[in-house]
């Protein structure tokens, strides 16, 4: 954190490559694409980029009201998957040379280019613009390989031949990267690969690579699948009324396991009120939720153990290899408000591919959803080696 006089330092000076001010609060845009440009941090000087909201061009103060509420949007930039990989950033109000302020100090990331809506956003000088295809290169190769999270770790023996190209091009490109960007048609294949973390500088194919558009991901990554099974009754027995192994890249799994949990969901006919409706057994929006969280959130490191997912009479299991990550405690697991990621370019994949709302929502959301559709409450089991999750069918 940045000292009281750094910061006045920083107020009074000209506008440069760590310093931005905007008079207002409500300009999402502006500020997301400032705190993208100093995460690229593009001179690589490793400086603290600091944003100023409630100050004038000149440094003087636009007697912005400085609201908790303002505090909180200005928060959800560092969490809400809008800026993606997530940025590193301190927010708080200050009084800086007698002027109340919101400041925003963002730390420059070891994993760049950082991108806010699909767009590479960095500072040249006191100016904010969009990345050039070399100026991108340049940060794609200041990344911090040994620091990355496995999802975006190179896979030995892997390469380009183990990616699809076609479905890169037609499926996962025109998700992550804004249309006009595309547009430009300035970036080789292998540089967007690289840039998006799915191609490592020693040409291998990355964790996320083989997850997202490998050609064979189970050959590299053995336990990359999801087992179902649906059993009669309510514990395991020695009949199964149906099984499937979901397998393929993750937007294949998403795709073909809303098939399995659609099919599977009971609906019943409610004629107790004036007009007759249909109540689900569960609702599906919650299934898929706990589902996905359980593939995106998995560990794939070092396992061949797939997620399981048992459907009995009375409620379904869901339980993932890999306990609770980061500052997510065996305590804390499922607690609202309390997230961290493993495979964050996997859960950045998913929303952009929109197999995900918010950062952080897939468990709220879910549970809504149970409450409003009359289930029990969601059961959160966290142990060091797998997390089990268990929705009970409503009564």
């Amino acid at each position: 954190m940045l000292s009281p006089n750094e910061l006045s330092r920083r107020l009074s000076a000209l506008e440069a490559h760590h310093v931005e001010r905007t008079r207002a609060g409500q300009d999402s845009r502006k500020i997301g694409e400032a705190i993208c440009a100093f995460s690229n941090d593009l001179t690589g000087g490793g400086d603290v980029g600091v944003l100023f909201v409630g100050a004038l061009d000149d440094g003087g103060c636009a007697e912005l009201s400085i609201t908790d509420d303002l505090l909180l949007a200005l928060t959800a930039f560092a969490s809400n998957g809008r800026i993606v990989p997530l940025p590193v950033m301190n927010v708080r109000a200050e009084t800086v040379l007698g002027c109340r302020l919101a400041v925003l100090e963002v730390t420059p990331s070891d994993n760049p280019p950082v991108k806010f809506q699909g767009r590479v956003c960095v500072r040249r000088g006191p100016a904010r613009g969009y990345a050039t295809p070399e100026e991108e290169r340049r940060l794609t190769e200041r990344r911090v390989w040994g620091n990355l999270p496995f999802d975006q770790q190179p896979l030995p023996g892997t390469g380009l031949a183990d990616l699809d190209l076609l479905r890169f091009q037609l499926e996962y490109l025109p998700a992550e990267v804004a249309a006009d960007v595309l547009a430009e048609n300035g970036r080789s294949t292998d540089m967007q690969l690289r840039a998006l973390r799915l191609l490592a500088p020693g040409g291998q194919a990355t964790a996320a690579g083989i997850l997202l558009i490998g050609k064979d991901p189970m050959a590299w990554l053995p336990g990359a699948y999801i087992q179902f099974v649906r059993y009669p009754g309510t514990a395991i027995g020695d009949t199964i009324r149906d099984e499937k192994l979901v397998s393929g890249v993750l937007s294949e799994q998403f795709r073909y396991l809303d098939d399995i949990l659609s099919a599977n969901v009971e609906v019943a006919g409610d004629i107790s009120g004036s007009r007759q409706s249909t109540v689900p057994s569960y609702p599906l929006l919650a299934l898929q939720e706990i589902v996905r969280n359980a593939i995106i959130h998995r560990t794939y490191d070092g396992t061949a153990t797939p997620v399981r997912l048992s459907w009995y009479d009375d409620r379904v299991e869901v339980v993932s290899p890999g306990g609770p990550y980061g500052q997510v405690t065996r305590e804390g697991f499922g607690r609202e408000g309390v997230t961290d990621y493993r495979n964050p370019a996997l859960a950045a994949a998913a929303k952009a591919m929109q197999f995900a709302q918010r950062f952080g929502s897939g468990i709220p959301r879910a549970r809504q959803a149970m409450a409003v559709n009359g289930n029990p409450p969601i059961e959160f089991r966290a142990e060091d080696n797998f997390v089990a999750v268990t929705l009970r069918r409503r009564p």
